[in-house]
């Protein structure tokens, strides 16, 4: 019956075995989930890392190719004409885009890989990417959310008050993530975050390859008992 199982799989579940993860990870503007997502590559094997692209000028000691690819808009828009990004958003008036390429080639080295994305982003991924794994991080407070994003000043007063503004009606769309982190301690928060990786690493139809030679094994050891046993009856 082992062998029956593991020769029944769908050609789907065989093919996301055989590539590594897509996890979106997305909150409002000042919700940490850049935090989050440091702690986790650094505590994680195994996680790569999506850089964007966007419009927007580097913010503090942000370094091109590092945490975005910095474009200007002619640049972003000519790679919008040309079906380079998996998902794209106009977020307060910059544009930010995903790689196409650079998440399908990760995942077909068989590398999980990371997208820090606003909840525009993560909407249009759920469209077009049927095994992504999916988590909001949710800030405590709106209080809070707006220290933060004071605290780190780098954002106009206008923008600021964009992102403010705005951080309602995101935080209002957590109901279509897989999974909710709220970010009241940084370090209960990141465990959480790579404990959901852990667990989507675990889950049976991602391990299809791997669990093979076992699943094998034990139902070679049925068809010998079950020869044995038929051998027995007949004496």
């Amino acid at each position: 019956m082992l062998n029956e199982l593991t020769k029944t799989e769908s050609s789907d579940a065989i093919s996301s075995a055989s590539r590594g993860m897509l996890i979106v990870v997305s909150s409002p503007s000042g919700g940490g989930k850049g935090t989050l997502i440091d702690r986790v590559l650094k505590t994680v094997p195994g996680v790569n890392f999506s850089v964007s692209y966007t419009t927007r000028a580097p913010r503090g000691t942000e370094q091109d190719g590092r945490e975005y690819f910095f474009v200007d808009r002619p640049t972003f828009e000519a790679m919008i004409e040309r079906g380079e990004f998996l998902e794209w958003a106009n977020v307060y008036g910059h544009l930010y885009g995903t790689s196409a390429k650079q998440v399908a080639a990760e995942r077909a080295a068989g590398h999980d890989i990371i997208l820090e994305i606003d909840v525009q982003g993560a909407e249009s991924i759920r469209h077009k990417v049927s095994d992504a794994v999916s988590v909001f991080i949710l800030p405590p407070s709106f209080e809070l959310l707006r220290e933060r994003l004071v605290k780190r000043a780098t954002d106009s007063v206008e923008d600021l008050e964009k992102r403010l503004h705005g951080a309602p009606s995101e935080v209002s769309r957590y109901k279509f993530f897989q999974y909710v982190i709220l970010n009241d301690d940084i370090n209960r928060a990141s465990q959480q975050l790579a404990s959901v990786i852990y667990a989507e690493r675990a889950r049976r139809e991602r391990q299809e390859a791997s669990l093979r030679d076992a699943l094998e094994d034990f139902g070679a050891a049925t068809a010998q008992e079950a020869r044995a046993t038929g051998s027995k009856n007949q004496i």
